[in-house]
């Protein structure tokens, strides 16, 4: 499948005519073969968004409403190819391609029902005669930096809101899954959004760094949106901080599920298990650590590694729940967590087998702070269990990450589950649930290590728009001078 540029409106080779090709990760064929954006690409994609900002911006919100709900059904209509291109260009699982759709689908609704949320305020003067406004106006061209592991759900996040909002975008799609992105525009156009309002860049792995970097300085560039790593997110800071552009980032995760002592046990094994092993554990919100009382662990970890033994993985076109991860070096890495946490004194309790790009649902129990497993981001299907004495030891261990995405707090007692889910630093906290869960209309980001700033229903409305005061004030005004 060849992939266009989309450049205000138009489907667009490079302008040096290059490519670069996508390789199925399972079966290691031709998945999509992108246009290989350059330097000038970028530019004219930016003078394109710029250009059509004039007019999108102030277009109604029963207009941009109208359109992102036609381009919401469009975007259902297209499950069967969304599907075939997730799962030859990332190795996913046709249930979680059509969970990507759905959602996605739902992010486009929420974001035109946003239209005619985009309020101000009449603030109180203390100068007579004066009317006093806050008032939240489109920022402008929005740079929106998507990943491949829920690509239509990520990337249609990253432009429903600034373009609800009157904003145009550039969405700068994943090398992993160009045509999974390409798409989602395809239902924008197809349901009438002007041209030049959503732009497509697809680039070739290396050149990612300087069209990024370009992007980020043009000066018709107004926001940056990342959703990615937590090494690279530090990157898009960094250059943005540099031109003062304000950047919203939603990074990497170690997202604890705390199981207290007190716990419903098959509640949390469920939990766990779907937290953990959705989408191989390739999710910012996978349940990267389960943290369980000692008093009830022996119980825990026997429910939960008989339930994690029988997930069937393999080929993601058959009846599996794993399917491939993104890659061979992702599951490289998978063997080399479990060769240095088993080497340290933890027990494989369930799994431990890789065959190509698949790797089996894994548990590690009596995981220890010196095992690499226990700090750093698996990105797959194996997972920690850290057992510990109490309450204060648990939420020690949830807070000791650099990350603060997700998490989850499992205990029959409400109010012990709230004062612990206060205490444990992240953005999200989940009460006898998985720390895996999105809708369209939650704020969702996270604090330390996974970023800043808020996607999500209203609380989107205050990243992608510019609160300004104006004042009508009386012109025969008395002046000391």
């Amino acid at each position: 499948m060849n992939i266009s540029l989309l450049i205000n409106g138009a489907d667009r080779a490079a302008s040096g005519g290059r490519t670069y090709d996508r390789i199925d990760p399972f079966t290691e064929k031709l998945a999509s073969r992108a246009a290989a954006a350059s330097l000038d690409d970028a530019a004219a994609a930016v003078d394109a968004a710029s250009a059509a900002f004039d007019t999108w911006s102030k277009t109604g919100p029963g207009q941009r409403r109208a359109i992102l709900m036609k381009a919401a059904d469009i975007m259902d209509s297209k499950v069967g190819e969304f599907t075939r291109l997730m799962i030859e260009e990332t190795g996913a699982t046709a249930p979680w391609a059509g969970f990507n759709v759905m959602l996605a689908a739902n992010i486009l609704r929420e974001a035109g029902a946003m239209t005619t949320q985009i309020t101000g305020e009449i603030i109180p003067s203390d100068k007579p005669g004066t009317l006093a406004m806050g008032v939240r106006q489109a920022a402008g061209v929005c740079l929106a930096i998507a990943p491949w592991n829920a690509p239509v759900i990520l990337a249609t996040r990253a432009i429903a809101m600034p373009i609800a909002c009157g904003n145009t975008v550039i969405l700068k799609a994943s090398e992993q899954c160009p045509g999974t992105h390409r798409l989602i525009a395809t239902a924008l156009t197809e349901a009438g959004l002007p041209a030049g309002v959503i732009n497509v860049l697809t680039n070739a792995p290396e050149d990612a760094p300087e069209i990024v970097a370009a992007l980020i300085a043009h000066p018709a560039v107004k926001r940056v949106n990342f959703t990615g790593s937590t090494k690279v997110g530090k990157i898009i800071a960094e250059t943005c901080g540099k031109h003062l552009k304000p950047a919203l980032l939603e990074l990497g995760g170690k997202a604890p599920l705390v199981i207290l002592d007190d716990a419903d046990i098959d509640g949390a094994v469920n939990a766990a298990i779907f937290g953990a092993f959705m989408h191989q554990g390739q999710i910012c919100m996978s349940t990267e650590r389960i943290i369980v009382d000692a008093a009830i662990a022996d119980q825990f970890v026997a429910k939960l590694a008989a339930r994690a033994s029988q997930l069937p993985a393999g080929d993601p076109r058959g009846h599996v729940v794993l399917g491939s991860l993104i890659s061979l070096d992702a599951a490289k890495k998978m063997e080399e967590l479990i060769a240095d946490a088993t080497a340290k004194g933890a027990k494989l309790v369930a799994g431990g087998k890789r065959s190509g790009t698949v790797v089996e649902a894994t548990l590690l129990d009596h995981v220890t702070s010196e095992m690499r497993v226990y700090a750093e981001e698996s990105f797959g299907p194996v997972k920690p269990i850290i057992r510990v004495s109490g309450e204060e030891e648990a939420i020690r261990i949830a807070n000791d990450t650099e990350y603060g995405l997700s998490s989850a707090v499992f205990s029959r007692n409400i109010q012990r589950a709230m004062t612990v889910a206060a205490r444990i630093e992240s953005g999200i906290c989940h009460i006898n649930g998985p720390t895996l869960h999105d809708e369209a209309q939650m704020p969702f980001g996270g604090v330390k290590g996974s970023g800043y700033g808020r996607f999500g229903g209203k609380a989107a409305i205050a990243e992608f728009t510019d609160l300004r005061w104006i004042t009508v004030e009386d012109s025969a005004q008395h002046y000391p001078f």
